[in-house]
């Protein structure tokens, strides 16, 4: 069985607004908290973790129409990953946005989701901030 954790946030900028820097792999590291760096070559992503850790991902969907990416940590020692952020418009000029994670084995999944978190607040912060 899976570990799932899924964390939601409404922020008062449009979905479009939102979307340029959640849905853009190469900037992950500017709003989830511990990264402190991106490359993306192709459908791979290489994230850079504050302690020095490199771990790589594929890019499994960056879809600009519907606001959706998805992902999956590439290491061995994490039989099924997959992280999926949604920015949803909701209608009024704010959107809702998602950050859902699955993994096995499922304390990854807490792990990964409590990262999240704290990154859905940092992306509302920074889009609700002064610039």
């Amino acid at each position: 069985m899976l570990g799932s954790v899924r964390h939601e946030i409404r922020i008062a900028r449009p979905a479009a607004d939102v979307w340029v820097l959640a849905g853009d792999p190469a900037r992950l590291h500017e709003w989830f908290p511990g990264i402190v760096a991106c490359t993306v070559e192709g459908t791979h992503r290489t994230i850079t973790t504050g302690a020095g850790f490199d771990m790589p991902e594929e890019i499994l969907v960056r879809d600009d129409v519907h606001r959706r990416f998805q992902y999956r940590l590439d290491m061995p020692v994490i039989a099924h990953h997959r992280g999926t952020i949604d920015v949803i418009d909701l209608g009024d000029g704010t959107c809702l946005a998602v950050y859902a994670t699955e993994a096995d084995p499922r304390t990854m999944a807490l792990v990964i989701g409590g990262g999240s978190k704290g990154a859905l607040d940092e992306l509302k912060r920074q889009m609700e901030g002064p610039p």
